[in-house]
């Protein structure tokens, strides 16, 4: 089992920046990708961006050039830096981590953190 807490949310006006992060506990070892997804108010649950273990990242082009995800293998938890904040980044932000057990692959997420980015 892999567990996940999530970190650093709030309430920014339009331009700032906000860093979250998601500390991963259980079988860490087992774990391969972690991403960070958001939801916003009567929408579908999103990718924002997620990364593997050996560092590939893949961003949302809603994000593309404004965040940044990180990984630290060694304490176990991935970062979202998030620069130059949108109203419509206001969503609860989510993170996930894919981890596998013998031929078996399983997604964990974490309770969610609230965004709210002010005009």
């Amino acid at each position: 089992q892999v567990q996940l807490v999530e970190s650093g949310g709030g309430l920014v006006q339009a331009g700032g920046s906000l860093r979250l992060s998601c500390a991963a506990s259980g079988s860490t070892f087992s774990i391969n990708a972690m991403g960070w997804y958001r939801q916003a108010p009567g929408k579908q649950r999103e990718l924002v961006a997620d990364i593997t273990r050996s560092g590939s990242t893949n961003y949302a082009d809603s994000v593309k050039g404004r965040f940044t995800i990180s990984r630290d293998n060694a304490k176990n938890t991935v970062y979202l830096q998030m620069n130059s904040l949108k109203p419509e980044d206001t969503a609860v932000y989510y993170c996930k981590a894919e981890w596998v057990r013998t031929i078996l692959r399983y997604d964990s997420w974490g309770q969610g953190t609230q965004v709210t980015v002010s005009s």
